[in-house]
């Protein structure tokens, strides 16, 4: 195969692991596809989708109430999300909307004119249109907000007349195992809406990688045993106070594996969704790049690359308007350091630049482009563009 045949094999290849991660999100990752529990189906077949799962957790020092009680006073915040996306009818040129799943959220307050619900930005993904479910069964459209894939969080906005009862949220510092916790949200859709389950915080600062349409993350997460389904996504992990202490979103459901569920800590959620209210997005640090794991590359294709390489992540793809675009960063180009750490894995890259970097930082790109070795330089933009509604 000649050098151009060769280079266009490649790119061909990549493009087939890279669609849809050149965003100015680089991705998630973990187990948590429970984008929305699709409508229930009438043959009453075992439910087996995996992810997805929410629990609620205990903390505070406000004195506890009982049980019924809280949740009785809790429930009214409780909301089922209905998603509409177009459906092609194939007897009919037009397309319409139709309800495509439903998930769960939490009304978490209430000014003169709006409800705001926080809930998984999966639940509300690729809708054209979205619903509130309330506890009387009434229902009101939803505007949305704000969103951000890569927390898996998002954030709507009802008329408020349709709302009575905001949740505050409670310390998620505070949290300790075995601290009690009930999970309400609509497990298998808006026909078990309200449902409430009972349980422990079974760990506190879980590390789960989970897997999104922005791509690969490391959570950080509270473990509970309280039961969560399809459906319970971006429904509340409260403690015994009636406080929310989390936001469910995760399950790991596989055969024999029972109470795992996973919610994102409220004093994470608090500072997303503020921005999110504010700017309709969260602002980050912006490189421009989609990638690749050296793994997923079949060798052919990197016998260029120094034995001496054994991490990295290959670029598949340069948005020419970034950062990396501007600095040169080219498709093929196998990154293995940033600012002088390692890099072994795309997840790192994003941990690295989201968590210890912000928007304006000089960074230095060491660089594989086929056995040359290179040093970049690039300046960090933001991926602030307006939010898709």
């Amino acid at each position: 195969m000649n050098n151009e045949n060769k280079k266009g094999s490649v790119k061909r290849f990549l493009s087939t692991i890279s669609a849809g991660i050149i965003g100015s999100v680089l991705t998630l990752g973990v187990v948590m596809n429970t984008n929305i529990i699709q409508k229930p189906s009438t043959d009453n077949s075992p439910v087996t989708e995996e992810s997805a799962g929410y629990t609620v957790e205990q903390t505070s020092a406000k004195p506890d109430k009982s049980l019924s009680d809280m949740v009785e006073q809790s429930s009214s915040a409780i909301v089922g999300i209905v998603n509409f996306q177009n459906s092609d009818n194939r007897f009919n040129s037009e397309s319409k909307s139709v309800e495509s799943g439903a998930g769960s959220g939490v009304i978490y307050k209430i000014d003169k004119h709006y409800a705001y619900i926080v809930t998984n930005n999966h639940v509300i993904e690729g809708a054209n249109k979205l619903e509130v479910s309330l506890e009387n069964g009434e229902r009101a459209t939803a505007e949305l907000v704000g969103k951000d894939a890569l927390s898996d969080l998002a954030v709507l906005k009802i008329d408020a007349k349709y709302a009575d009862t905001a949740l505050e949220f409670g310390d998620s510092d505070t949290l300790r195992a075995g601290d009690p916790v009930v999970a309400i949200g609509n497990p298998l859709g808006l026909d078990f809406s309200g449902t409430v389950t009972q349980g422990i915080v079974s760990a506190v600062d879980r590390s789960i990688t989970v897997k999104t349409s922005a791509g690969e993350w490391e959570f950080n997460v509270i473990q509970t045993d309280a039961a969560i389904n399809p459906g319970n996504s971006g429904g509340a992990l409260i403690n015994s106070a009636g406080e929310v202490i989390g936001i469910n979103s995760l399950k790991i459901a596989e055969k024999g594996v029972e109470g795992l569920g996973f919610a994102i800590p409220s004093n994470e959620v608090i500072p997303l969704i503020e921005e999110m209210t504010k700017n309709g997005q969260v602002e980050r640090p912006y490189i421009g790049i989609g990638m690749a794991e050296l793994s997923e590359v079949p060798q052919m294709y990197l016998q260029e690359l120094p034995d001496s390489v054994k991490g990295g992540v290959i670029v598949a793809s340069v948005d020419p308007e970034s950062a990396a675009g501007k600095a040169g960063i080219q498709i093929e180009d196998v990154i293995t350091s940033l600012n002088g750490t390692d890099i072994k894995s795309s997840t790192e890259l994003r941990k690295l630049l989201y968590s210890s970097l912000k928007i304006g930082d000089k960074v230095t790109f060491t660089i594989y482009r086929g056995a040359e070795l290179l040093t970049i330089e690039a300046t960090l933009t933001s991926n602030n563009k307006p939010v898709t509604k």
